[in-house]
C-alpha cells in the first residue's frame, strides 16, 4: 500500500523542536487527507489576509487595543461563531473548512485566532481547559483569556469554572497549571482526538483509523490509539489488523487496566481467523 502523503508530511513537520512547528501548515496538512487537492498556501494567505485587513493594527504600540480589534474583526465583521447546530461535524475539525465557513469548535477557532494574532505581533496561546479549548494573550506580565467559541469574549477564571462545569456536568475547581499554554503538539493532538470522536460517533471506522494514524505520528507511545484502533480495524473486517494492534498494546503497555478486556478482544479475533482458515 502506498504511504498517504499528507501522512508523510504532517510526520514530516511535526518532526521539528516544538517551538517550531507551523501550527497553520500542520493543521492544514491534516486537512489534506479529506482534500487531497488542497492548496496549503493559499490558506495561509488567506490567514495573512486577514491580519493585513485589521486596520493597521500592526503600528499601534498598543498591545490590548491590537488584540480588542483583532477580536471585533474576525468575530464582528468577519462572523466566525462557534458551530452550535453541528458541533461535531468532522468539518468544524478542518482548518480550511473553518477559514472558509466561518465556524468550528473552540479549537480552531482558537487557532484562527492564534495564528491571525502572530501575523499582528500579538502572543496568543492555546489553553486546554477540561472539555473546553480557549485562547490566552500575554500582555506584559499579564494573560487575557479569551473564549473563540463565544465570540471571543474576555472571561475570568470563575466563569472558566462555569464554562467547563457546564460540559463536565458538575462544579469544577480549576488550577494555575489548567490555565498553562498547551505545545503545538499538545494542540495538534487534540484537534486529531476531536476528529476521531466526531467520526466514531458517525461509526464511520476507516477515517478513525486515518485519524488514529496520524495521533500516533504525533506520539507513538499513546498506549490508546493502539487498542482504539484495533477496534476500528476489527469493526472494518480488517481482523488481522485489529489482532496485530492489539497484540502490540498488550505487549509494550502491560500495566494497562484494562487488560483483560483486551486479552478478550484478542482471542475473540483469533477465533475468527481460525475459522476463516
Amino acid at each position: 500500500m502506498d504511504p498517504d502523503p499528507s501522512l508523510l508530511e504532517l510526520s514530516a513537520l511535526v518532526s521539528r523542536p516544538d517551538g517550531r512547528i507551523d501550527l497553520a501548515r500542520a493543521a492544514l496538512a491534516i486537512a489534506r487527507w479529506e482534500y487531497p487537492r488542497l492548496d496549503a498556501d493559499a490558506y495561509l494567505e488567506r490567514l495573512d489576509g486577514l491580519a493585513a485587513a485589521v486596520d493597521g493594527v500592526r503600528r499601534s504600540p498598543d498591545a490590548l487595543g491590537r488584540l480588542h480589534r483583532l477580536r471585533e474583526y474576525l468575530f464582528v465583521e468577519q462572523g466566525f461563531a462557534g458551530n452550535r447546530d453541528d458541533y461535531y461535524d468532522p468539518r468544524n475539525s478542518f482548518l480550511n473548512d473553518v477559514l472558509d465557513r466561518r465556524q468550528g469548535i473552540p479549537i480552531t477557532l482558537s487557532l484562527v485566532l492564534m495564528e491571525v494574532g502572530k501575523r499582528l505581533g500579538l502572543a496568543i496561546e492555546g489553553i486546554g481547559l477540561p472539555g473546553h479549548f480557549i485562547a490566552g494573550a500575554r500582555l506584559d506580565d499579564s494573560q487575557i483569556l479569551l473564549d473563540p467559541f463565544n465570540g471571543a469574549r474576555l472571561v475570568t477564571p470563575e466563569e472558566c469554572e462555569e464554562l467547563v462545569g457546564s460540559v463536565v456536568g458538575r462544579p469544577v475547581t480549576l488550577r494555575p497549571e489548567h490555565y498553562a499554554p498547551v505545545s503545538g503538539r499538545q494542540l495538534l493532538t487534540r484537534m486529531l482526538a476531536n476528529l476521531k470522536g466526531a467520526y466514531w460517533r458517525r461509526q464511520e471506522w476507516d477515517r478513525v483509523v486515518g485519524a488514529i494514524d496520524r495521533l500516533l505520528v504525533l506520539d507513538p507511545k499513546a498506549a490508546g490509539e493502539w487498542r482504539d484502533r484495533g477496534v476500528a480495524w476489527s469493526n472494518l473486517g480488517e481482523v488481522r489488523r485489529g489482532l496485530g494492534d492489539w497484540e502490540r498494546y498488550l505487549t509494550e503497555f502491560p500495566d494497562a487496566e484494562d487488560h483483560e478486556t483486551v486479552k478478550g478482544h484478542l482471542r475473540r479475533a483469533r477465533q475468527k481467523l481460525a475459522q476463516l482458515n
